[in-house]
């Protein structure tokens, strides 16, 4: 049940993410969660889109670098010490989470958390069992 995520390596410059945005509008795709890690050079676009593989295809044609990978997805309550439990869950059960990004959808009472760990199936079956949501 992982969630499909594409990863978009761009150069730190002037416009950037205007362009790839622009892009993936005019193929009809749609934006549901966006993370931005940079340097001074370049950056890492991570998104979650509406249409993973056809983005895929729409930014490789812009010329950039992009690959489609596994990350979990997980909801949680909207509230003080919503994501603290399941990340001690994870942590108590030897998770390490390598980078996570969070956004609220159309229920506010809920946060949707997106995060990359090494063991994706694993970490969903341990997070399942003790009866949290996952999403896809």
């Amino acid at each position: 049940m992982a969630v499909k995520q594409l990863s978009v390596f761009i150069e730190n410059r002037h416009g950037m993410l205007a362009e790839i945005c622009s892009a993936l509008a005019s193929a009809g795709i749609d934006i549901r969660a966006l993370s931005l890690a940079e340097t001074p050079d370049y950056g890492i676009l991570r998104l979650i889109v509406s249409d993973t593989d056809k983005a895929y295809e729409t930014v490789r044609a812009t010329g950039r670098s992009a690959k489609i990978n596994h990350v979990l997805g997980l909801r949680v309550d909207d509230r003080p010490g919503g994501l603290s439990a399941p990340l001690s869950l994870l942590t108590e059960a030897g998770f390490d989470v390598e980078y996570m990004y969070a956004f609220i959808g159309e229920n506010k009472d809920f946060a949707d958390v997106v995060m990359r760990v090494k063991d994706t199936a694993a970490a969903e079956a341990l997070l399942r069992d003790k009866g949290y949501t996952l999403i896809d």
